[in-house]
């Protein structure tokens, strides 16, 4: 399981979809990929859910598809035999975990009370659905259980929106979060996949949340650091604050002490979430200067830079405020 929910985490979001037509299945998928979430959870309420896994799984082995609402260990075992990288189930139904533990299907049960996550710790489990979440008490629910239990980790569904996604995505606890609303099921029967493409691209440009945090200007020295800085104080009142390798006048302009990074300095963009960045902007073809690479205690990404220059500055990636 440990690869999948790597994988899931990175993502960030996980549509959750409901399939009447098998045929809407490859067109959905695609757009699902080139919107930038390239998974999704398949759910059983349809007649067409294990037709539609098999053909994701197919023809895009890449995109982690999963399925949904598994309630009982056959359809377990014909959503592995499917295709499917994972299954989740919207309860817990200790048989049907039990199952897929045996039979080595990654599972993620449905849990929305203590007793649950206990079931799940006593299993061996450590990720687990929280659901329906919103209906539950939400991200202060969620926060609330994860105190005595440190190594459980969540994953939301059920409520999950445009507006409140980010809620539980910056919790540490919470692996990542299953949606439906760029996803919807009428959008899907009718065809409407350049709209579902659109909606996916916005989910993924929300969940990063990209904002321009500083501009750092390279000195040849501190003194030469200094009357810049000075500059912008005199000009616009942006204070300064000298620290040991640059001078800050105010918070939008970093002057360096001596040459850093970038043939004239750099550009500091702020995420919600490095490792996700780093991920989505790969998948559109950006590299990444590994030297750069920062990490907090928990071993995420806090600072990473593009291997290349953007109009002579280094771009790097940082925690927004």
């Amino acid at each position: 399981m440990d690869k999948v929910v790597e994988e899931l985490y990175r993502i960030g979001i996980v549509p959750v979809i409901a399939i009447d037509d098998a045929k809407d299945a490859e067109p959905l998928a695609k757009a699902l990929i080139d919107g930038g979430l390239p998974c999704a959870e398949v759910t059983f309420r349809t007649d067409a859910a294990e037709e539609a896994i098999k053909i994701i799984a197919e023809k895009f082995p890449e995109m982690v598809v999963g399925a949904g609402t598994v309630l009982t260990p056959e359809q377990a075992d014909r959503a592995k035999a499917a295709g499917a990288k994972f299954v989740v189930s919207p309860g817990f139904n200790r048989k049907v975990v039990e199952h897929c533990i045996k039979e080595g299907i990654p599972m993620v049960p449905g849990t929305a009370t203590p007793g649950e996550v206990e079931q799940a710790i006593e299993l061996g489990l450590d990720v687990v659905k929280f659901f329906p979440a919103e209906q539950n008490g939400g991200i202060a629910k969620i926060k609330a259980m994860a105190g005595p239990y440190t190594k459980m980790h969540f994953m939301p569904t059920g409520g999950v929106n445009k507006n409140n996604v980010n809620d539980y995505l910056s919790f540490n606890k919470v692996v990542c979060a299953g949606g439906s609303w760029m996803v919807k099921k009428d959008m899907i029967a009718a065809g409407k996949f350049d709209e579902i493409k659109a909606l996916v691209e916005d989910a993924v440009d929300v969940m990063l949340g990209f904002k321009l945090k500083h501009v750092g200007i390279n000195s040849a020295n501190e003194d030469e650091a200094n009357t810049t800085a000075d500059c912008f104080d005199k000009l616009f009142g942006f204070t300064k604050k000298v620290g040991n390798s640059s001078i800050f006048a105010g918070t939008a302009v970093e002057v360096m002490k001596s040459k850093g990074r970038g043939t004239c300095g750099h550009i500091a963009i702020g995420t919600n979430n490095v490792d996700r960045a780093v991920y989505h902007l790969q998948r559109k073809g950006f590299k990444f200067d590994e030297s750069s690479f920062g990490y907090d205690a928990q071993g995420h990404l806090k600072v990473a830079y593009l291997a290349d220059e953007i109009g002579g500055f280094g771009v790097h990636l940082g925690l927004n405020d």
